[in-house]
């Protein structure tokens, strides 16, 4: 009987854990979901200020590169957040 009440314990225990990842699995894919669609915003400034700095018609400014590099610097914070939740 002792085997069977070990056995139970271990198991609720077990289930206890499971419920905890899960819940810590969910909230980990909607925060990295989150912030998966916030970079895409940055991306998608960043890809168009690039344009604008390789546009050899219009004069590059030291305020748009500077500018550029702020949101770079965003995005790469922005994708190792990803990359930690996803590894939590």
């Amino acid at each position: 009987m002792d085997l069977l009440k070990d056995l139970e314990r271990l198991s609720d225990k077990i289930r206890q854990q499971r419920d905890e990842i899960a819940v810590q699995l969910n909230l980990a894919g909607k925060e990295a979901k989150d912030e998966w669609e916030h970079a895409e915003t940055k991306w998608t400034e960043l890809k168009h200020k690039a344009e604008e700095i390789k546009d050899d018609t219009k004069e590059t400014t030291e305020e748009l590169v500077s500018a550029a590099k702020v949101v770079a610097e965003e995005l790469t914070g922005a994708y190792q957040r990803i990359i930690d939740r996803i590894k939590k």
